[in-house]
């Protein structure tokens, strides 16, 4: 079996945000969907409540609304993940007298921009679900979401493997639940993602150990299998996983609370081999744990459902023909500011109009890169590029809302420990040389 030694180096990209921003935090949540990226709560000093939503065309912030009746309140370590129009959030409670006897879900309606009760959306009234936790994990796989383990206050580590079926919105118990049962076991600030109608789990802490181990969940077969990880990450906690192309990226995490690591590891499914990614020279990743990772473009799309849906990523429609107005390519130039100058420079492309402009004429043949390059202007593979020429509004015409077709692969990284006080929230944009 081939060892996936070769995989193409990455480079990262600080993104400096503006005072118009969220603080920087940790134990957040956050999802993509459609082209923004979503973020809720976390702690700096003290647990938050807050609510953003980025653009990644415009490389701005928006805050949105989270109070009423609907809303949630201050969480941390809690999960959200998107399906079907909604954002789903999950846990993270501060626990109290009362927490264990309310379900902590909450549903906000991206379209309506507000918070909707979940009991409305129930079939019928629930009594068989599961109570709050912290640092579990929640993927979408079809019209599912899938909640593994979590700390629960007074028992610790927990091995509860919850469904929540979107469409009647009834939860129950998976395999893997009972004591001694195959499968990971307890579990908390583990990672997990979705691919195909599989999630996968790495690390995190039984308790008061780290652990390495790595685990792939059939969503058919409803089995548990153990996946080989000799050549794979070390104990890990705190780090965090996405789909990218046929394969999973983890990052960052540190072998205790203090010790936070900027490593990249890929994992390719088809060969089932593990490969640490290089760092181009002169950039640097971060250190960072309990951090979030967003992933946008094509090769960040989740595979496992038919609708943009997981937090891991989205699902494009086709081009049929289209330009895309965003081009990835990677090409040597001297780059100062990266302190080599055999250094390589990720840059855009985009058409001088807006895409769907009258003077571009609608053609089944897409560009070829130079062709792309004649008639576009050259820009650094930055996101403050993408705000100076596209706007949301004139990106797209009215027969093509679908941002994320023409979105260039990237993966965001944001927030996480070390954390800087009084300070916007840390962003880390990274992009991967074969994109």
């Amino acid at each position: 079996m081939p060892v996936m030694s070769q995989s193409s180096p990455c480079l990262w990209t600080l993104l400096p945000q503006s005072s118009r921003s969220p603080c920087d935090r940790f134990k957040h949540a956050c999802c993509s969907f459609d082209g923004y990226v979503y973020i809720l709560g976390g702690r700096d000093n003290s647990c938050l409540r807050d609510f953003w939503r980025y653009s990644v065309v415009c490389n701005e912030w928006t805050e949105l609304n989270c109070t009423g009746e609907a809303a949630p309140e201050e969480l941390e370590e809690h999960s959200m993940v998107a399906h079907e129009g909604s954002l789903y959030v999950f846990g993270g409670m501060l626990d109290s007298a009362y927490t264990k006897w309310r379900c902590p879900l909450w549903v906000f309606d991206i379209a309506k921009q507000k918070w909707v009760h979940c009991q409305g959306k129930m079939s019928s009234p629930q009594t068989h679900m599961p109570t709050n936790r912290k640092g579990h994990s929640a993927v979408v796989v079809g019209s599912a979401m899938l909640v593994y383990g979590g700390f629960v206050d007074m028992k610790g580590s927990s091995q509860d493997f919850w469904s929540l079926d979107f469409d009647t919105m009834a939860w129950s118990l998976l395999n893997g639940s009972q004591q001694g049962s195959l499968g990971p076991g307890p579990r908390h600030s583990h990672s997990a993602m979705a691919y195909q109608s599989c999630m996968y789990l790495f690390g995190g802490l039984k308790g008061l150990r780290e652990q390495r181990d790595f685990w792939k969940w059939n969503s058919t077969s409803h089995m548990w299998s153990s996946l080989k990880n000799k050549s794979g990450p070390s104990r890990l906690m705190g780090h965090s996983a996405v789909a990218y192309k046929d394969s999973m990226l983890l990052f960052g995490g540190g072998e205790s609370q203090n010790s936070p690591k900027n490593c990249l590891w890929r994992y390719s499914f088809s060969t089932q081999t593990w490969a640490q990614v290089a760092t181009l020279p002169g950039s640097n990743a971060p250190d960072k744990m309990h951090h979030c990772c967003a992933g946008l473009g094509p090769s960040y799309k989740s595979s496992s459902c038919s609708s943009p849906c997981s937090s891991s990523g989205l699902q494009p429609k086709l081009l049929e023909g289209r330009i895309r107005p965003f081009k990835n390519k990677c090409f040597p130039a001297p780059l100062t500011f990266l302190g080599s100058e055999g250094a390589i420079e990720l840059e855009t492309f985009s058409p001088d109009r807006c895409y769907g402009s009258k003077t571009l004429t609608q053609s089944s043949d897409l560009l070829s890169s130079k062709d792309t390059q004649r008639i576009g202007n050259c820009l650094t593979f930055e996101n403050k590029a993408f705000r100076k020429q596209y706007s949301d509004e004139d990106l797209l015409d009215e027969e093509d809302r679908d941002v994320n077709q023409h979105l260039p692969d990237l993966l965001l990284v944001l927030g996480g420990r070390p954390c800087t006080r009084h300070s916007p929230i840390s962003m880390w944009q990274m992009t991967l040389t074969d994109s």
